[in-house]
């Protein structure tokens, strides 16, 4: 077997699996999305008050 037919036959198989993928729609992408920035703005929040707070803390310990 060529190279060719290796590859052609490569391409027909990802078409095939490709099919039977479960793609989601545009209302549940924009939906998973909007949860995927807010739970990385609440960690990102989270983590920066907790630096802060540590911060001050380490600078009065080594005062």
């Amino acid at each position: 077997m060529n190279i060719f037919k290796k590859f052609t036959n490569f391409l027909r198989e990802v078409k095939i699996e490709l099919s039977k993928v479960s793609w989601s729609t545009r209302q549940e992408l924009m939906g998973s999305t909007f949860v995927v920035i807010v739970v990385t703005f609440i960690m990102a929040l989270f983590i920066g008050l907790f630096d802060l707070s540590f911060t001050r803390i380490l600078s009065l310990v080594f005062r």
